[in-house]
């Protein structure tokens, strides 16, 4: 059986903090699946399909990572794609309170579901979608902060 994780998220924008999880995270499963969760209540700077843009270029040199959309239950995505794990990283303590509460969850309502941390390395642990789109909103230059092959994306925003 093959060891298939989701990696959830909304990646408005995908930073090199995410990107550091999944280059870490590819040699633990036959394959991943960066999964953009689809909020309609949520407002997003960038839309759907230039994030999922966004993800494919940077992830391109990983074949077996791949980019999809889905809309409801993460646990319920996880069933629908043969999925075991949910992948998460974590930069701080307050990430792991967060996440270990929707991991307890997610368990709750699939106990077949394991969901993995990984802990963000020390160089990425400041860096933040959220602070990324404020430095964008500045007119900034986030190439810091985002992955290499995406940067020319924010340059006419």
């Amino acid at each position: 059986m093959s060891r298939i994780a989701i990696f959830p998220g909304s990646f408005d924008p995908i930073t090199l903090g995410h990107l550091d999880i999944l280059e870490r995270a590819a040699d633990l499963f036959d394959e991943i699946i960066v999964a953009i969760g689809i909020n309609t209540t949520k407002q997003y700077m960038f839309p759907l399909e230039k994030r999922k843009e966004m993800i494919a270029e940077a992830l391109k040199h990983k074949p077996h990572i791949q980019v999809e959309t889905y809309q409801g239950l993460t646990v319920d995505y996880c069933r629908h794609r043969g999925a075991k794990f949910i992948l998460r990283g974590l930069r701080s303590a307050r990430d792991f309170d967060h996440e270990s509460a929707i991991a307890g969850m997610n368990r709750g309502l699939n106990s077949g579901i394991e969901t993995i941390f990984l802990i963000s390395s020390p160089q990425y642990t400041h860096i933040s979608s959220t602070i990324v789109r404020e430095i964008l909103k500045n007119k900034g230059d986030v190439s810091g902060f985002v992955p290499p092959g995406t940067a020319h994306i924010y340059e006419n925003l």
